[in-house]
């Protein structure tokens, strides 16, 4: 059974930026988006929901949602910044499992952490494989994923998925099959955001999407529901926007008015009997937009396109 979730980041609790001032508050965030429709939800920055594995477990059944992962950015080109990385991993990871459902367990989400990528996260939605990888790099790189992510599942029993990312080092769909060619499959999937994989392609196309399903099925152990508008996208390649003038701009609509064919891939899923989340994330930056009435849409939206 597909169930569908939302994470922190639709109402602007945003890694990578400045949220002191604020008035966005977990209980807030939970409330709405419990009474939008959705049954789960992402963890956001740690700190942001109570890091008490009781209280936040109350929080949770209190509204009856399921913990469904967390995200957690790392700097996976450097070695000496593994250890770090990893401690903040199975801290993490030891929170999201205390309270997940065993049923459904949450996933550890790894991802860049793409402050350390300026140039990536200048020319994010057009970058080239001049500003790429090494393969000295690359092989640091899945070194330290394969070491976080064997350290997660042997302490918590989680399984990690990795995050492509525009502003990243994993943004373009050969960079996302090359991390993944080169990552333990026993213990790091793909979570596919469709939103970021079509920003990342630089064209984005309905067909790309369903392109990436096939591509990477076998590694596909969650789904991140994100769409992607085109015109913002192709106005961005032309003023030459970095990624969080992107966002501001809009690059990740309301489900159902950008390029993504929602309903083709809920079809695919349910050839594929997937089982499990689907978490909704419209990225907004702090104070932009308005979550509450856009994920009042958006789960309206899966709704009628059978989730």
């Amino acid at each position: 059974m597909i169930r569908v979730g939302n994470a922190p980041c639709s109402w602007g609790n945003v890694e990578w930026e400045d949220k002191s001032g604020s008035a966005l508050t977990y209980t807030r965030m939970l409330n709405e988006l419990a009474e939008a429709g959705y049954s789960g939800t992402e963890l956001g920055d740690w700190g942001f929901m109570p890091t008490d594995p009781a209280k936040l477990r109350a929080e949770l059944t209190g509204r009856s949602l399921t913990m469904t992962g967390a995200f957690v950015p790392v700097n996976f080109r450097l070695r000496e910044r593994h250890a770090e990385g990893q401690a903040l991993a199975l801290k993490t990871a030891r929170l999201i499992a205390a309270v997940g459902d065993p049923s459904t367990p949450p996933f550890l989400v790894l991802a860049d952490d793409s402050p350390d990528v300026p140039a990536r996260m200048a020319n994010a939605g057009r970058v080239t494989p001049a500003i790429g990888l090494s393969d000295a790099e690359w092989a640091v790189y899945a070194e330290g994923v394969n070491a976080v992510a064997r350290a997660v599942n042997r302490e918590t029993g989680l399984r990690c998925v990795f995050h492509h990312h525009t502003g990243g080092y994993i943004e373009l769909p050969d960079e996302t099959a090359r991390l993944l060619a080169l990552t333990d499959p026993a213990v790091v999937g793909l979570v596919l955001d469709t939103g970021h994989y079509s920003f990342g392609t630089t064209r984005p196309t309905a067909q790309g999407v369903l392109d990436a399903l096939e591509r990477f099925a076998s590694r596909l152990w969650y789904i991140h529901f994100k769409d992607c508008d085109p015109a913002v996208a192709l106005r961005s390649q032309a003023e030459k926007w970095d990624y969080h003038e992107s966002v501001k701009h809009g690059i990740f609509c309301e489900l159902g008015k950008g390029v993504v064919p929602f309903d083709k891939v809920v079809q695919w899923l349910r050839a594929r009997n997937y089982s499990g989340f689907v978490t909704v994330e419209q990225d907004v930056l702090p104070g932009m937009g308005t979550p509450r009435e856009s994920a009042a849409r958006n789960r309206a939206y899966l709704r009628k396109v059978g989730v």
